[in-house]
This record gives C-alpha cells, sequence and structure tokens, in this order.
C-alpha cells in the first residue's frame, strides 16, 4: 500500500512491530475508518507511536478485532 499522508510504517519498525503484528493494527483501525483514508493512516501512526512510547501493547491497539 503507498502511504498517502502518515509514515506509519517507520514508526511500526521504531516500535518493534512485524509485518503480521502492522497488519493486526492496521485491520483493527480500519474497522473504525472503513471509508476514511486519512484518518485511518493517523490513527495507524498513533497507535505505532503510542506501542513504540510504551502507552499502549500491541494487544491495546487490536483490541477492537476480538470484540
Amino acid at each position: 500500500m503507498q502511504l498517502d499522508y502518515f509514515d506509519y510504517e517507520t514508526a511500526a519498525r521504531e516500535a518493534g512491530l512485524g509485518e503480521e503484528e502492522l497488519a493486526a493494527v492496521k485491520e483493527a483501525v480500519r474497522q473504525e475508518f472503513p471509508t476514511d483514508d486519512m484518518m485511518w493512516e493517523l490513527h495507524v501512526l498513533r497507535a505505532c507511536l503510542a506501542i513504540k512510547d510504551g502507552h499502549a501493547t500491541l494487544e491495546d491497539a487490536t483490541r477492537r478485532l476480538a470484540a
């Protein structure tokens, strides 16, 4: 996928997220923003930054999938 708004992939790498983990975050956030790509990318970036900074875990960021 081409990045159009935010460089969440760099933030994901810095957070130590692998491809599958990033895919899980992206899928969870897409549920909240199914048609708004800018908001989707922003929230994926924010989730990655929160994981990187220790404010959230991968489980926190993907919890929506289980709901």
